[in-house]
């Protein structure tokens, strides 16, 4: 069973902070990891769901013609919206995944610390409905704690394997370190040099 919003609500209750996000360098070399990991300079139309307090988004602000960003914590969509207050190409909605997926085409979508969460059976449904929803050149890029912790429903390594092995996509990125998986696929198999003409 996938957790639900009070748990997470209770948690921003706490601490609008839970994970460190703003204030650990771990975090924020994830997400320096994460945006280099990124396949092109640009993407027209992004989404983000589980966004928390935003820090992620706004490195995907700068990278979006247009970016949705979710959460299912009507507490951490608040902490988004006062963290992206300035920015003028992002939308902040209050849903949960996969069931409230938007219907929107995206040519990049990043799942950051959410796949955990999720049962076995949420965790297939959100896989076909980022790849329903994927662009012809789509990205899709996979981020998680690799550690395990008391509410988790399943492994970073689990998530991954089940999206590497449910979408017919170009797997383009693979890094793996002790704390941390990245992976990125993408319905354009060309490589970052081959887009340019280098190779």
């Amino acid at each position: 069973m996938s957790l639900p919003a009070a748990y997470f609500d209770e948690l921003y209750r706490q601490d609008d902070d839970p994970w460190r996000y703003r204030s650990s360098w771990y975090e924020r070399r994830k997400r320096l990891l994460t945006a280099a990991a990124l396949p092109r300079e640009r993407y027209r139309r992004g989404f983000e769901p589980a966004c928390s307090n935003a820090e992620m988004s706004r490195l995907l602000a700068q990278r979006c013609e247009r970016l949705c960003v979710c959460d299912i914590s009507a507490h951490a969509v608040s902490l988004a919206r006062e963290r992206l207050a300035d920015t003028r190409n992002v939308t902040i909605e209050l849903r949960a995944m996969p069931q409230d997926w938007p219907d929107e085409r995206f040519d990049l979508i990043v799942i950051s610390e959410l796949g955990y969460y999720l049962s076995r059976a949420d965790t297939v449904k959100l896989a076909q409905r980022a790849y329903a929803s994927l662009t012809d050149d789509g990205t899709l890029v996979a981020c998680h704690w690799r550690h395990p912790f008391e509410d988790r429903q399943q492994s970073a390594d689990d998530v991954h394997a089940a999206f590497g092995a449910l979408l017919a996509l170009t797997h383009l990125v693979e890094h793996a370190e002790h704390d941390l998986l990245i992976d990125v696929w993408s319905k354009d198999c060309r490589s970052v040099a081959q887009c340019e003409g280098l190779a």
